[in-house]
């Protein structure tokens, strides 16, 4: 019956070491810099696989663990079914028990709203920066490189080659070709 630690952080620029330490007493630790929104969190998965019958997962908050609501249930329902419970260190929850279990769907739940409230703000006040004229947006990699691209492809280069010249990918490469 081991605690287990799950830490990350989505950036290079954040520090893992505060949850690092609140994950002090934890016998092992998972730990990565990714952002939470990717499907490739090699530790979460390696940690999911780690964890045995009895053990304890420990997250010092709940948006380091998932997603959204229907990942966090993923996640819990995956942990209730190797019988491992899950402690959420900010929010005392604790899914050993019925009452943590309920929290635990009800808290994920107002993440997710409150997170679709933020994004659904963001998106008005783009509009509002796009109709004043103040907000242009970024300019997509490959079509920042789109003259450089042609150029290479008009001098016989394969478009392999000339997606690796300049930086982008031969799907890239083949939507520029489209495009023309």
């Amino acid at each position: 019956m081991a605690r287990v630690g799950y830490a990350r952080v989505s950036t290079i620029g954040q520090s893992l070491e505060a949850q690092l330490k609140a994950l002090q007493d934890c016998e092992k630790v998972f730990q990565e810099t990714i952002s939470g929104s990717k499907d490739d969190r090699s530790q979460l998965k390696s940690m999911l696989e780690f964890v045995r019958e009895g053990d304890t997962v420990v997250v010092t908050k709940l948006d380091r663990l998932a997603r959204n609501t229907r990942h966090l249930l993923e996640i819990a329902e995956f942990l209730q079914r190797k019988r491992v419970s899950l402690k959420i260190l900010n929010l005392g929850i604790d899914t050993s028990t019925p009452t943590g279990k309920l929290m635990l769907t009800m808290i994920g739940a107002i993440a997710t709203f409150e997170r679709e409230l933020m994004l659904e703000r963001q998106a008005e006040g783009i509009a509002i920066a796009k109709a004043k004229g103040k907000y242009k947006g970024r300019k997509p990699t490959a079509m920042a490189k789109e003259d450089e691209v042609l150029v290479l492809l008009n001098e016989g280069l394969p478009k392999a080659e000339a997606a690796r010249r300049v930086g982008i990918s031969i799907s890239s490469v083949q939507r520029i070709l489209r495009r023309q």
